[in-house]
């Protein structure tokens, strides 16, 4: 990713030209320091080669070249890529939690197969959830289409997010990470912005993981939270928290109509709509843990 950095000291010389804040960079390379000293030279004594003791010192530019992108190299510590705080794919110690947001699996390609993937993605991460985990959502709800509400809702977009329930968590996702005001679509026209409403989407999972955590899930998976995401706050922890055999018509109160548009009857257990989430994103993907680790 980075060329090799030269043993060499680089400054900047002559004034900026025309008012432009340009700079000259000037280059010395490094040389071997020779310990000849004045009263080290005799008549019958050759110089000596003093080599400097350790490895080199790494010389980093104060001006880095017009065209390339800031970097900032860190004091001390590993400089590898990866594998520890602050490394590429972690989610650091800023807002949107810690720990890899990263994604994987068929949901996730879906996802980052439209053009607005990636941008659903970095939602996901500043919210502190798992892309994997946001993918899932728009593969069950739209299979990531951005489609407009059918007749009698107002479920619209790739997220198929309500109106109230959009409003709700895009003020939300504001207020857990202001520095998103200024990216999104306002207004209820976010909702046909796929990468506006993945902000929405990835605070409700987030709110929905930390639901069931005060409900004795430690560590909720895409499958746990997708019964909140499905059913509501206020059946879907006891969806998530069922045994396989317990009717879900029971659990929900859901109409036969209802339970039909989730393809579901009225003699269906929790089982069966486990089963369906699993069909459809796959046993690695519905066991995802939902929030950053």
């Amino acid at each position: 990713m980075f060329g090799n950095t030269p043993l060499g000291l680089c400054r900047a010389s002559g004034p900026p030209r025309s008012g432009r804040m340009r700079l000259r960079l000037r280059c010395t390379t490094a040389s071997v320091v020779l310990g000849i000293g004045v009263g080290a030279i005799g008549a019958h004594a050759d110089p000596s080669l003093v080599l400097p003791s350790g490895l080199p010192v790494q010389v980093h530019p104060t001006f880095p070249e017009p065209g390339l992108p800031a970097f900032s190299f860190p004091a001390g510590g590993s400089s590898s890529l990866g594998g520890s705080s602050g490394s590429v794919g972690d989610g650091g110690s800023g807002s949107g939690g810690s720990g890899s947001t990263g994604g994987s699996g068929d949901a996730y390609n879906t996802m980052m197969a439209q053009d607005w993937g990636s941008q659903a993605a970095d939602a996901a991460a500043a919210m502190g959830v798992s892309a994997t985990a946001l993918a899932a959502t728009c593969v069950m709800e739209s299979n990531c289409q951005n489609v407009g509400a059918a007749s009698g809702s107002s479920a619209t977009g790739a997220f198929q997010m309500i109106n109230s329930t959009y409003t709700a968590d895009i003020s939300g996702a504001v207020a857990y990470d202001p520095g998103i005001a200024g990216s999104i679509v306002s207004g209820l026209a976010g909702q046909m912005d796929p990468a506006t409403e993945a902000y929405a989407a990835s605070y409700e999972l987030r709110s929905d993981a930390l639901l069931l955590q005060s409900n004795g899930i430690d560590s909720p998976t895409v499958l746990a939270v997708r019964a909140v995401y499905q059913f509501g706050a206020g059946s879907g922890p006891a969806v998530a928290t069922a045994n396989d055999s317990e009717n879900i018509a029971e659990l929900t109160g859901l109409s036969g109509a209802s339970l039909a548009a989730n393809g579901l009857t009225s003699s269906s257990s929790v089982g069966d709509w486990r089963a369906t989430i699993v069909a459809k994103l796959g046993s690695a993907t519905a066991n995802q843990t939902v929030l950053a680790q």
